[in-house]
């Protein structure tokens, strides 16, 4: 755990939507472990404060030991559980990750950390893209993410574009040293997703860079 990491929230959005999965993915196992209890795992080495947030209720992590938050904003996906997560935050810095993110690096996550303790948004600009469910955010970006969400306006990435906001974007060049296969960005959406993992952790995976 580094300095600037002890002074921040760790969010994870485990909304609970799995359509292309076609079933539960937070709670298929990688490896022996859940793909939620991976992705705490790492936070927990990270963070003190960690925010669990979903959009209903979710008995199996009624006895954990971290705070679950349902959505402040129901119905607004990956973007209203930002703004909750946000919302409830102890610190005012956060960082907010997905829980189909079963092989973050937290080198990749103390890079980001430090960079710019100023910014409002800390994201990774891959060549496939912004990555919004890999980044840190202010206190500040809540009432941004709240006028989104009134405007059904659910694009996370565009908190980049607003005026007022200090943004830092991360290169790709920037974590190949950390993280050659930008691993720490796959998310697991498909059943062909999960399998790729598995042969990642078993070996026999076939250079990758970006997100699944």
């Amino acid at each position: 755990m580094s300095i600037q990491t002890a002074r921040m929230t760790g969010i994870l959005l485990a909304g609970g939507k799995s359509r292309r999965m076609g079933e539960d993915k937070r709670f298929l196992k990688l490896d022996g472990q859940t793909l939620l209890e991976r992705t705490l795992a790492v936070l927990e080495t990270l963070f003190t404060d960690i925010v669990v947030v979903v959009a209903e209720p979710l008995p199996q992590l009624a006895a954990g030991a971290h705070r679950v938050v349902v959505d402040l904003i129901p119905h607004c996906a990956t973007l209203g559980g930002l703004y909750t997560g946000l919302s409830v935050a102890q610190y005012p810095r956060s960082f907010v990750c997905a829980c189909d993110m079963p092989l973050l690096n937290p080198a990749v996550i103390e890079h980001m950390a430090g960079l710019d303790q100023s910014a409002d948004v800390v994201m990774a600009q891959l060549a496939n893209g912004l990555q919004p469910m890999h980044a840190i955010y202010s206190k500040a970006c809540a009432p941004f993410l709240e006028r989104m969400a009134k405007a059904n306006n659910l694009k996370v990435q565009e908190i980049s574009l607003v005026p007022g906001l200090s943004v830092r974007l991360v290169p790709e060049s920037e974590l190949l040293d950390l993280d050659p296969r930008l691993l720490s960005f796959l998310n697991i959406n498909t059943p062909a997703d999960l399998e790729f993992a598995r042969k990642l952790l078993a070996g026999r995976g076939a250079p990758h860079r970006g997100t699944a």
